[in-house]
């Protein structure tokens, strides 16, 4: 969920992440024009039907099937972070294709963390929430806050840093730096309002729900595989 921007700089934002990824969606500068419009000089913000339009169809692209992609656990992933006084946000991807978003607001006691323990955080909480995905394969993360790079060798840190660091050292990942300029989507998702999750849970569990749909028909057609095949799924 992203709430309708409320100015120039939310639109400006939005289109961020969305222009990140304009190559996947068809006819990206026709369905975003109504927004661009609105971003030019001397131009008064109004919100019309066409820009709610363009809005509403932007968002429905981005998390739309050619969008997102099933991960394949045998290839490396690469993950994006950010981290603002806002919120945090970080996307997942393989390939140049999009795996999953993903942003929060941070919590009372985060707010007043220093920068680098914010962009810290992030990267635990999508090593976190990405685990089935990341936990015994590949991973490289990027920041765009340069001093991450150096922090395992550190010696000088907190109690929280040192428990953090634990955690990443679970995973074989690497942390790389990323200008914030190019680091568009993380950034665009750790500015956001409300944060939420907008990954392929609903598209998981429609596998599922698939598999097992297939089980039981196998299963109640060939009795006799019933024990085998429940061993297998």
């Amino acid at each position: 969920k992203w709430e309708t921007p409320k100015n120039a700089s939310d639109i400006c934002n939005f289109l961020g992440l969305a222009g990140y990824y304009r190559r996947f969606i068809e006819g990206f500068s026709k369905v975003a024009q109504p927004l661009t419009n609105l971003t030019k000089k001397k131009i008064k913000f109004v919100w019309s039907p066409q820009c709610k339009l363009s809005f509403l169809e932007l968002k429905k692209r981005l998390t739309s099937a050619p969008m997102l992609t099933i991960p394949d656990p045998t290839l490396e992933f690469t993950i994006y972070s950010d981290a603002s006084k806002m919120g945090l946000g970080c996307v997942l991807m393989q390939q140049g294709k999009v795996v999953a978003y993903a942003s929060r607001q941070l919590k009372p006691h985060e707010v007043n963390y220093p920068t680098h323990d914010l962009e810290l955080a992030v990267v635990v909480h999508a090593l976190k929430i990405w685990r089935h995905y990341l936990y015994g394969g590949k991973c490289e993360i990027f920041t765009d806050h340069k001093s991450l790079k150096y922090i395992f060798p550190q010696k000088e840190l907190n109690m929280r840093q040192r428990r953090w660091l634990e955690l990443v050292k679970d995973y074989n990942c690497t942390i790389s730096y990323h200008t914030g300029n190019a680091n568009v989507v993380a950034d665009a998702l750790s500015r956001r309002n409300h944060g939420a999750l907008n990954f392929i849970i609903s598209r998981e569990e429609e596998l599922v729900r698939d598999i097992e749909r297939l089980k039981l028909e196998i299963v109640e057609s060939t009795p006799r595989t019933s024990g085998v095949l429940t061993s297998l799924v």
